[in-house]
């Protein structure tokens, strides 16, 4: 699935029920998980999140960011789940 976000903007906390792996097509991202340091992955560069990993992205770059998410979740299940 891709995924754009305009520049600034972001998508909160939220957990998958399973793995995602994320690779940037586009711009600059930055991605938070809970209780760790931000991770900043460039255009060309991936990133594994494992199942049920609380974790948000931003747009952290002057212009317009994408990535392509690919999810490994089990048929009939919800694909996100928001977090507080």
């Amino acid at each position: 699935m891709r995924v754009d976000f305009g520049p600034g903007a972001g998508f909160g906390q939220h957990t998958h029920p399973g793995e995602e792996i994320a690779y940037v097509l586009e711009g600059t991202l930055e991605y938070q998980f809970a209780g760790k340091p931000p991770v900043t992955l460039k255009a060309g560069e991936a990133l594994f999140i494992p199942a049920g990993t609380p974790h948000s992205a931003k747009n952290v770059g002057s212009g317009k960011a994408s990535e392509l998410a690919t999810y490994i979740v089990e048929k009939g299940k919800q694909l996100v789940v928001l977090t507080k």
